[in-house]
């Protein structure tokens, strides 16, 4: 079963953190991709650039739209996701709590399934 592990970053939570907190989420997501790979649950990962840098495309009437993004006005946006492959959802869970942000106060780890992937086996 194919998850998406999506972690939803708040840079005010992340800024209050100290360096040494910030320094252990770092650390802590080295430690876990190591765990993911050496298991062979990990498909892969990304960490997304700044929302600063996002646009939105649209077309409305035939025309091609471009506005400055994200889409949606909040102080949290997607920063990253890891993308695996598990026996079941409880492992998925389970990999989910074990990402460094699912312990700090104002920020989550999304688990979503995964249901069709373009050139892969699902």
């Amino acid at each position: 079963m194919k998850y998406l592990l999506i972690m939803h970053q708040n840079p005010a939570v992340f800024d209050a953190l100290t360096g040494e907190q910030r320094n252990a989420v770092m650390e802590g997501h080295g430690a876990f991709m190591e765990a993911i790979k050496e298991s062979g649950e990990m498909i892969g990962t990304q960490a997304l650039g700044d929302p600063a840098n996002t646009v939105v495309v649209s077309v409305r009437n035939g025309s091609t739209v471009v506005t400055d993004g994200p889409y949606v006005e909040a102080k949290e946006y997607i920063g990253g996701f890891y993308f695996v492959d598990v026996e079941s959802e409880e492992r998925a869970y389970e990999l989910a709590a074990m990402i460094p942000d699912a312990a700090i106060e104002g920020l989550g780890i999304e688990v979503r399934p995964v249901m069709f992937s373009a050139g892969m086996e699902m």
